[in-house]
């Protein structure tokens, strides 16, 4: 353990990366300013473009991966190349099975792809978003089925990713990381490596612990973004602005913390990770119905914001079949390019199904993948919107925001307005609806 120790004061340590994605790319790249950094990855297209100096990732500029290559940080598809990491890192997709529930393949593969190398004297750390035991009962026994013995030959931990994409405020460096370590030292010797690149570091009483933080941050934000789009839902109902009151609400010092209704929610995380949580526990034989409950409305604002569209199209006459639809923004959220989970693919795909023609546009992404076929983004938003029959806009980038509406009507064949983001106020030459808003139409026109 002592050598642990040694390698990471001395910055001698070979650190790496399994997946260089939103998480594992930022990773990396923050560990190469220390340390040597094997970036692994079965993708051979993105180490090409790793490999010639450039990132896919928004938040890594070109310039930082052209400096750190084949100075610090090595990009591979060479599993091999794992061998000489003293730190292995796991940084693979946890995504859910079509019955909602987790998936491990990536973090078995993972697991599976270190074991060809995996010798006596490496540190193999886990940092997918998981279940809580899925270190111990998951990853430790594919380890040890080379014969290595956890403490003896080898140390396993766990530490949540938390990277949020777009966040320039809050970045691997200066976001607190829990760690947790199958014993109190592989708590300690994870702590110390990750403390010589990040600033605050929050070890826990052991790997379940760390995995159970992750899955609980995430549940939080899952049950309160469902609670506001139950309220937004009553709220368009009783005619009162749902944005209004959790702004004023918000002005209470203490007791209260504003989150906003929306189309659904969308990343790799707050979809997918409750339903891990409630895998778990039905093992446990409870029933989680508080989180289920949350999964199920925040889907369902999806098909509600579709519904929006049939009455806005209905004030013109105008039903969704035969009619061209615009989306707004294809990203989860606003001003970055990140399409995992979007709200986007399943309002498309239920456009698509009810006889639309479809349109899209955002600012940041040039496609979308979607059931219904690979939509490209048009070039601008005029060439989005002239002579559609309705938009909606769906996610709140930055250059929304800033749009005239007046040009909206004026290139609009009708000008239907779907607002998902509260991004608009003064919508008196529109036929306007927006989640959580009041609304004076009436559904029987």
């Amino acid at each position: 353990m002592n050598k642990f120790n040694t390698i990471i004061e001395d910055c001698s340590a070979c650190v790496g990366i399994m997946g260089l994605g939103y998480v594992g790319l930022p990773l990396a790249i923050e560990f190469s300013k220390k340390f040597d950094v094997i970036g692994y990855d079965v993708n051979q297209s993105a180490i090409d473009q790793l490999m010639s100096g450039k990132s896919y990732i928004q938040d890594v500029p070109d310039s930082i991966v052209a400096s750190k290559l084949n100075k610090s940080f090595y990009p591979t598809t060479n599993h091999e190349k794992l061998a000489k990491c003293d730190f292995i890192i796991i940084c693979v997709p946890t995504p859910l099975t079509l019955e909602n529930e987790p998936n491990l393949a990536y973090v078995k593969s993972a697991c599976e792809t270190i074991v060809k190398t995996l010798r006596k004297g490496q540190f193999i750390i886990l940092e997918s978003t998981t279940y809580p035991g899925t270190t111990e009962d998951v990853v430790l026994p594919i380890l040890e089925s080379t014969g290595l013995k956890v403490i003896d030959d080898f140390c396993l931990a766990y530490s949540p990713e938390r990277i949020d994409p777009g966040n320039a405020n809050y970045t691997v460096s200066n976001t607190a990381k829990v760690v947790g370590g199958i014993t109190e030292e592989c708590t300690e010797i994870a702590s110390k490596l990750y403390g010589s690149i990040i600033e605050q570091i929050v070890p826990v009483q052991d790997a379940r612990t760390a995995e159970a933080v992750k899955i609980v941050e995430n549940i939080f934000r899952n049950v309160n973004i469902a609670l506001v789009n139950e309220l937004a839902l009553i709220f368009e109902r009783m005619d009162i602005d749902t944005w209004e009151v959790i702004d004023a609400a918000a002005t209470k010092p203490y007791g209260f913390m504003p989150f906003y209704p929306g189309p659904g929610i969308g990343g790799h995380c707050i979809p997918l990770d409750p339903f891990y949580m409630s895998y778990k526990a039905k093992k446990f034989g409870l029933i989680p119905r508080f989180i289920e409950t949350s999964g199920e409305i925040n889907n369902f604002m999806r098909i509600h914001t579709i519904n929006l569209v049939e009455k806005g199209l209905k004030q013109v006459d105008k039903k969704i079949y035969g009619s061209t639809v615009a989306v707004m923004g294809l990203a989860y959220k606003k001003d970055i390019a990140d399409t995992r989970e979007s709200p986007a693919k399943k309002i498309i795909e239920e456009l698509v199904n009810l006889g639309a023609k479809v349109r899209v546009y955002d600012p940041y992404t040039s496609e979308i993948k979607t059931n219904a076929g690979v939509f490209i983004s048009e070039n601008t938003i005029e060439d989005t919107l002239n002579e559609v029959d309705c938009a909606i806009f769906v996610t709140d980038h930055s250059k929304f925001r800033v749009m005239n509406l007046q040009e909206i009507v004026d290139v609009m064949k009708h000008p239907v307005v779907i607002d998902c983001k509260n991004l608009f106020s003064n919508t008196d030459k529109l036929v306007y609806f927006g989640i959580g808003k009041a609304c004076s139409f009436v559904d029987n026109k």
